[in-house]
């Protein structure tokens, strides 16, 4: 597909309607993903996608049009709907159609090396997940999910003011859960990984993970309620980041939906705790130049040693704050971090948990979108874990609510580990070390 041809003619036949500045985004790609189970393929998926939508200004106001139909023939219908669709806005915010930043930082996100991977290699490696958790521990009874995945993505951006931008990525995914039994107590664990280096992917090591995982939540029980240190692991710590992620978003500022309003260069948070958005992170599964408006993409630490220092704007939002965009639009959905993550400490957790006298690690939280209010920064989540004593674990830990306030959550963070960790491909951009928060409501027995 010759998109700078396409959006010519696009462009060409918008002016002949009435259309004023234009762009268009083009994006197509391919993914697969393979499930096992019981040692059989038991699930093949191979689909590729391509789509194009165009935004223009028609009488003054911005109309949107998409179309899955990539070729000449849709060009009238585009325009149409453009048009048709500015004369029903009623927003009075101001839109831009942007020129172009003087400069791009180059940003490597496709490993042609994934690309040559064969199928069969795939299918043999998703098999040996699921037989390298049986191999591990004869108490694994099943493996409820075992998925490998990847994907290619391309992007292009051109407007009638002369910006012409491409971007190019990859990404392999793999995940396993297993069940493990022993007399009638069922526990269940899970390991993944993210990158798009097919050859970093340990079979043995993600089984292995997955299986000690449920071992050690066997003879799980509830603790008696109160207030404890509490430490929240790596995957944990980013989920709950994830589900708070829009408190920095200007937009939400903007419209009083966030508790941050009024706080930049103040102290909310404690002086070890830093928050980065980083598009320009190595490996990273959200790196990239440009954002969904064809900003140069910009790294920034928006939490500095606790000192709020900057909202996440895209253009429009930040026009209205009279300063200029962080380059953190994601087109039509709004405003959306990079690699968004807690810088982390120098202290491993093993070392965090041996500086616990008495305290809980939560390893997983439950109801994130349910449980919790993103205004306020109340939230009152289901909970498992282990149970810490003297600096050791003692036992595992389930049927439990963690209750808190996130705002505070922040100012009473007392230690942040170096195990610093990004999710599942939909959260891959969130990540986080292991954190130990001074005190939270236990509510359990």
């Amino acid at each position: 597909m010759d998109i700078k041809a396409l959006a010519k003619k696009i462009f060409e036949k918008g002016r002949q309607q009435g259309l004023g500045d234009m762009e268009i985004s083009y994006s197509s790609g391919r993914d697969l993903s393979l499930k096992v189970f019981q040692r059989d393929l038991d699930g093949y998926s191979f689909s590729e996608s391509e789509g194009l939508s165009i935004r223009g200004f028609y009488k003054g106001k911005m109309g949107r049009s998409y179309t899955e139909k990539v070729d000449e023939s849709s060009i009238d219908l585009l325009i149409k709907n453009v048009a048709e669709n500015a004369t029903v806005i009623d927003s009075d915010d101001e839109e831009f159609i942007y020129e172009g930043s003087s400069k791009y930082k180059t940003v490597n996100t496709f490993n042609p090396d994934l690309e040559k991977v064969s199928e069969k290699y795939k299918i043999n490696f998703v098999k040996k997940l699921e037989e390298e958790a049986f191999n591990a521990d004869k108490r694994v009874v099943s493996v409820e999910t075992c998925i490998y995945g990847d994907g290619c993505a391309e992007t292009s951006m051109l407007n009638t003011k002369g910006l012409c931008l491409n971007d190019r990525s990859n990404i392999a995914y793999t995940y396993i859960s297993v069940v493990a039994k022993d007399g009638n107590d069922i526990k269940t664990g899970f390991a993944y990984r993210a990158g798009n280096d097919f050859y970093e992917f340990n079979p043995k090591d993600i089984a292995e993970e997955a299986v000690k995982e449920a071992i050690l939540m066997l003879g799980a029980k509830s603790i008696k309620s109160g207030d404890y240190p509490v430490i929240i692991r790596n995957s944990a710590a980013a989920d709950l980041l994830e589900a708070f992620t829009g408190i920095f978003s200007a937009e939400n500022i903007q419209k009083n939906l966030s508790l941050l309003k009024g706080k930049l260069n103040q102290k909310i948070g404690s002086d070890n705790f830093t928050l980065v958005d980083d598009p320009f992170m190595e490996k990273g599964l959200a790196s990239k130049s440009f954002d969904g408006e064809g900003v140069a993409c910009k790294y920034k630490k928006v939490i500095d040693s606790g000192i709020l220092k900057t909202y996440l704007y895209n253009l429009k939002t930040a026009k209205k704050d009279n300063i200029e965009t962080t380059a953190n639009s994601s087109g039509s959905l709004g405003i959306a971090p990079s690699n968004f993550y807690v810088e982390k400490g120098k202290k491993t957790l093993d070392e965090i948990i041996s500086g616990t006298d008495k305290g809980l690690m939560i390893t997983e939280l439950q109801g994130l979108h349910a449980g919790l209010n993103t205004v306020s920064g109340d939230f009152s989540l289901a909970a498992s874990g282990y149970e810490i004593n003297d600096g050791k674990i003692t036992g595992s830990v389930e049927q439990i609510t963690v209750s808190g306030n996130y705002f505070e959550l922040l100012k009473d963070i007392e230690e942040v580990g170096s195990d610093l960790k990004f999710g599942l491909p939909g959260e891959s951009y969130i990540g986080s070390p292991s954190i130990k928060i001074r005190k939270l409501s236990i509510a359990g027995e």
